[in-house]
C-alpha cells in the first residue's frame, strides 16, 4: 500500500466459501469458467447458491490462488454469473471477479466448502489522475497495442483502448499468458493501482525486448539459409557452364569425372539395394556446401562402398587331386583339416557342376576352428587352405579385440568412423569369397565398449551372414561364400553361443616323427636361407633332428624347435666366418652339445634311477592337458610326523576348486577300504597328509588326476613305489570307478615325448585311441581300467625293504 490519496481502506468483513485456483491467479475484472467436476469447486459454488442474497443477488464466492499447497494472503471476490455446460460437455460455471480481498479468519457455513472472513480492499484512485499516473497509463496502453498487433489479436485492441480506469489497466494485464504465476500473485497482492500499472509496464516491456531478440535472431538464420541456398543454386550454376564450355572445346571432363559420384556409382557394377542407397547419398552429397562437414562423411562413405568388390569372385580350384597334394606339401600331418577341406572342395565342385551355386540366398561358405596349442600351425594352415582353393587370403587379428565397433564398425555420425574389420578384410581381399582368417579368437575381451564376440555371432553363422550389416554400410553384404579359419589356443575361452556356430577341428599337436618330418621338409630349408646358408653348405643328421625334438624341444608345436635349428645354423655361420669351421659340414647327433650345449628336456625313463621323481613311496605321474598342449604332471604325498600334532588335508600347487575335490575322494576312498587294500590307513586320523603338485606357479584345475592322487597316496601308506615307466589319467569317484576325461589324444603325446613306455587310461576313453597316431600307440602299452583297484596292481611297483625302510613310523 502506499501513503496519500491511493492508500486502501478495509470495508465490513464478509463470510465467504473459498474456492481454490491451484497454480492458478484470477485478477478483478476477469471473467473466467471453472470446471464443476472438480470437488471443491463444486462444493463452492454449491455453498454459494445455498446462501440467500438480500434483493436476490448472485451467488458470491472468494477465488484463492493455491500455490505449491499453500494459501495466498489476498483472494478474488467473484460472482456466479451463471452454471449450466462448458463447450466440451462438462458441468461449469461462470464466474466474474470484482474486488480484492484480505482473507482473515476461517468461519462456519453450509456446505462443504472451506469458509473464511474477508474484507474488501477498496483502492481510490484521484479524479482527475495526475499526470504521471496518466503517463503510465498511455504507455501501458501503447505496449500493449503493439504486443497485441504482433499476436494479430486486432479485436482486443480497441478494449483495452477504451479502459481509462488505471486500476482496471493493471488488471488486464492478467491475460497476459508470458506472466508466470508469482508475477499475477504480485499484482493480485499489489494494492495500489499505479504501483501494479508500473509492474505490468515492466514485465510487458521486458518481453517485448525478449520477442525482438528471438526476431532478430530468426532473421539472421534464415538470411544464413538463403545465402547458402543461393551459393549452392550458383555453384551448380557454374558446374553446369563449366561443363557445356568443355564439350564445346572437345574435352572429355576426365579431370572432373573423379569428382562426379553420380556417374561413378551409375557406371559400377553394384547390387540393386546397394545402388539404390549410393544414389540416395549422392543426392544428399549434391544438396550439401562445399563447407558442410556432411559432404566429407558421404565422401569417405561413397569411396568404401565403391572401392568393395560387391560382384568380384575368385574362381575355386576344383582340383582335388591338386588341393590335397599342396595341403600336404605345406603342412605335414593334420589329417583332420585337410580331410575337411578336401571335403569341402569335392562339395563345392558337385555342386557347381549340376547349377546349385545359390540356395535360399546362400553360398555354400565354411567357418571352421581350428583349437590346439601353440605352434602346431594353426595360422599358417589358413594361407594353404586359401592356396589349394584358389583363393585370396586375409588374416583378420582379434588378439585383444574389446571393442564392438572394431567387427560392426562405427556409426557414420562419429569423427573418424571406419568399417569394421571384417568388410575391411573383404575389401582388401579384393573378392566376395576370400579365406578369412580370424586369428587367436580366444584372445577377444569385452568391456564397456562392448563385446565384440558376441558381435561375431552374426558374421559366423551361416544361416545369417548373407544378410551381414555393418553400422558403418548400413547395407547388407553378403559373407556366405567366405571360408572362415578362426584358432585359438583354449576352447573354454571362446563363448558357447559362438563355438556352436563353428565346426571344431582339433589340431593335439606333432608326434616325434611329424616333428622331424617337418624340420627337415620345412624349417630347416627356410632357416638355411636367413642364415645366408646354401642347401649343399650345411645339413642335419635325422638323429640330430629327432633328438632336437625330443631331447632339446619338449612341445606340442615347433616353434622352439625351429628356433634350435636356427641357433644350430647361425653357430655353423659364425665358425666358418671365424675360420673354425669347413663348409660343407653336417650336423651329428654328436655335435649337438658342442654346437647348442646339453639337452633340457631329458626322459624320465632315461634318468638315473637314484634320481627318478618316482624312486620313493608316495610320488605319481600324472597327465595333464595345458595351453601348450599335453604334459607330464606329478603327484607328491607325504604323512606329516605324529609329534607335530598336525592332522587333515593341506593342498599345495595352486590348485582349482574340482582338483582340490578330487584329493578329498581319493583319501575318502583310501580310508574307507583301507583294509580291503591292505593298507595302514587307521592313523591317518592323527596324522597330517600333504598333496603338493610341483610348478607350484602354474595354476592347475580338473577331476582327470583322480587316480593320480589314489596311487600316489596308496604308494605312500603301502611303502610300494610308483613305476617310473607309468603315467595315468582318470577321474574317480568314491566308490573307486574310473570316469572318463578329455584331450586322451593330448596326453599320450605328452607320454610318448617324456618317455612313458606303459599308460592308464579309463575304459570308456578307449575309442578315443582312434585319434592317436599308430606310430605313437605301437610305443605305448595302454591299460583301460574301470577300477581304481585295477589301476593300483598295474602302477605300484613290489615292496622292496629299502621302500619298507622310507615309510614312516606309525604312531
Amino acid at each position: 500500500m502506499t501513503e496519500g490519496s491511493n492508500a486502501s481502506r478495509a470495508s465490513t468483513p464478509i463470510d465467504l466459501p473459498v474456492l481454490p485456483l491451484d497454480d492458478e491467479v484470477v485478477l478483478p475484472g476477469m471473467v473466467v469458467p471453472l470446471d464443476l467436476s472438480d470437488a471443491e469447486v463444486r462444493a463452492a459454488v454449491e455453498a454459494a447458491q445455498a446462501v440467500a442474497r438480500p434483493g436476490g443477488g448472485k451467488p458470491e464466492v472468494l477465488l484463492v490462488p493455491r500455490i505449491d499447497g499453500n494459501y495466498t494472503g489476498t483472494g478474488v471476490l467473484g460472482t456466479v454469473e451463471q452454471v449450466g455446460r462448458l463447450s466440451d460437455g462438462d458441468p461449469g460455471a461462470l464466474i466474474r471477479a470484482r474486488d480484492r480481498v484480505r482473507i482473515g479468519a476461517g468461519t462456519s457455513g453450509p456446505g462443504n466448502a472451506l469458509w473464511v472472513e474477508g474484507a474488501r480492499i477498496d483502492v481510490a484512485v484521484p479524479e482527475p489522475l495526475p499526470g504521471s499516473a496518466a503517463e503510465l497509463a498511455k504507455e501501458y496502453k501503447a505496449l500493449a497495442t503493439s504486443w497485441l498487433k504482433k499476436r494479430g489479436a486486432w479485436q482486443v485492441v480497441d478494449r483495452v483502448q477504451q479502459i481509462e480506469d488505471i486500476s482496471t489497466l493493471a488488471d488486464n494485464s492478467g491475460y497476459s499468458p508470458f506472466l508466470t504465476t508469482a508475477q499475477k500473485v504480485q499484482l493480485l497482492e499489489t494494492a495500489d493501482a499505479v504501483a501494479r500499472l508500473k509492474l505490468a509496464i515492466q514485465w510487458l516491456g521486458e518481453h517485448l525486448a525478449e520477442q525482438d531478440v528471438a526476431e532478430s535472431i530468426a532473421k539472421d538464420v534464415q538470411e544464413g539459409v538463403d545465402k547458402q541456398q543461393r551459393e549452392f543454386l550458383l555453384r551448380r550454376q557454374l558446374d553446369a557452364v563449366r561443363k557445356e564450355l568443355s564439350e564445346l572445346n572437345g574435352e572429355s571432363g576426365s579431370g572432373d569425372e573423379s569428382d562426379d559420384y553420380r556417374a561413378r556409382v551409375e557406371a559400377a557394377d553394384l547390387p540393386g539395394h546397394v545402388r539404390e542407397a549410393a544414389l540416395k547419398e549422392v543426392e544428399k552429397l549434391e544438396r550439401a556446401s562445399d563447407q558442410s562437414p556432411e559432404g566429407s562423411w558421404i565422401r569417405t562413405w561413397l569411396d568404401t562402398v565403391l572401392e568393395l568388390p560387391w560382384n568380384e569372385r575368385t574362381e575355386d580350384a576344383y582340383d582335388i587331386r591338386g588341393a590335397r597334394e599342396i595341403l600336404d606339401a605345406e603342412h605335414a600331418g593334420l589329417v583332420d583339416v585337410k580331410e575337411r577341406i578336401t571335403e569341402y572342395l569335392a562339395v563345392r565342385k558337385r555342386r557347381a557342376d549340376r547349377g546349385l551355386g545359390v540356395v535360399g540366398g546362400r553360398r555354400g561358405g565354411a567357418v571352421l576352428a581350428l583349437v590346439g596349442p601353440p605352434g602346431v600351425g594353426k595360422t599358417s594352415l589358413g594361407e594353404s587352405v586359401a592356396h589349394a582353393m584358389g583363393r585370396k587370403f586375409v588374416r583378420v587379428a582379434l588378439g585383444g579385440v574389446r571393442d564392438e565397433a572394431e567387427i560392426r564398425g562405427h556409426r557414420r555420425t562419429y569423427v573418424g568412423a571406419l568399417p569394421g574389420r571384417i568388410v575391411r578384410a573383404v575389401k582388401e581381399a579384393g573378392s566376395m569369397n576370400p579365406v578369412v582368417l580370424l586369428d587367436e579368437i580366444d584372445k577377444v575381451g569385452s568391456d564397456f565398449r562392448g563385446d565384440p564376440a558376441a558381435a561375431l555371432l552374426e558374421v559366423l553363422d551361416p544361416a545369417q551372414n548373407h544378410t551381414f550389416r555393418d553400422h558403418y554400410l548400413e547395407v547388407e553384404l553378403d559373407l556366405s561364400d567366405v571360408v572362415f579359419l578362426a584358432t585359438a589356443n583354449v576352447l573354454d575361452a571362446i563363448p558357447e553361443a559362438l563355438l556352436d556356430r563353428m565346426e571344431l577341428v582339433t589340431l593335439d599337436g606333432y608326434t616325434e616323427d611329424e616333428k622331424v618330418v617337418i624340420a627337415r621338409d620345412h624349417l630347416l630349408p627356410r632357416q638355411l636361407e636367413r642364415a645366408g646358408l646354401e642347401k649343399d653348405e650345411v645339413g642335419l643328421d635325422e638323429s640330430a633332428l629327432r633328438k632336437l625334438a625330443g631331447e632339446y624341444t619338449r612341445e606340442a608345436g615347433v616353434r622352439n624347435l625351429e628356433r634350435s635349428v636356427a641357433r644350430l645354423l647361425r653357430k655353423v655361420a659364425a665358425q666358418h666366418e671365424l675360420g673354425d669351421r669347413e663348409l660343407p659340414f653336417t650336423v651329428s647327433e654328436q655335435d649337438l652339445r658342442g654346437l647348442i650345449g646339453r639337452p633340457h628336456h631329458v626322459p624320465e625313463s632315461a634318468q638315473d634311477p637314484a634320481g627318478r621323481r618316482t624312486a620313493v613311496p608316495g610320488v605319481a605321474t600324472g597327465l595333464a592337458v595345458t595351453g601348450a598342449g599335453g604334459d607330464v604332471l606329478f603327484v607328491e604325498a607325504s604323512l606329516a610326523d605324529p609329534e607335530t600334532g598336525a592332522s587333515g588335508l593341506t593342498l599345495t600347487g595352486q590348485l582349482g576348486d574340482v582338483m582340490k575335490e578330487s584329493a578329498q575322494i581319493a583319501l575318502s576312498f583310501l580310508r574307507s577300504h583301507g583294509a580291503e587294500l591292505e593298507l595302514p590307513v587307521a592313523d591317518l586320523k592323527d596324522r597330517g597328509v600333504h598333496i603338493h603338485f610341483p610348478a607350484g606357479a602354474v595354476p592347475k584345475d580338473g577331476p582327470s588326476a583322480g587316480i593320480t592322487l589314489t596311487t600316489a597316496l596308496a604308494s605312500l601308506l603301502s611303502g610300494r613305489l610308483v613305476r617310473t615307466d607309468v603315467a595315468m589319467t582318470g577321474e574317480v569317484s568314491l566308490t573307486g570307478r574310473v570316469l572318463p576325461i578329455g584331450g586322451l589324444k593330448q596326453k599320450l603325446l605328452a607320454a610318448h615325448r617324456a618317455g612313458i613306455t606303459t599308460v592308464v587310461i579309463p575304459q570308456r576313453n578307449e575309442a578315443d585311441l582312434d585319434d592317436v597316431p599308430a606310430e605313437v600307440l605301437d610305443t605305448l602299452d595302454v591299460h583301460p581300467v574301470t577300477d581304481v583297484r585295477q589301476v593300483l596292481e598295474i602302477a605300484l611297483a613290489p615292496a622292496t625293504a629299502r621302500a619298507q625302510d622310507r615309510l614312516p613310523a606309525a604312531a
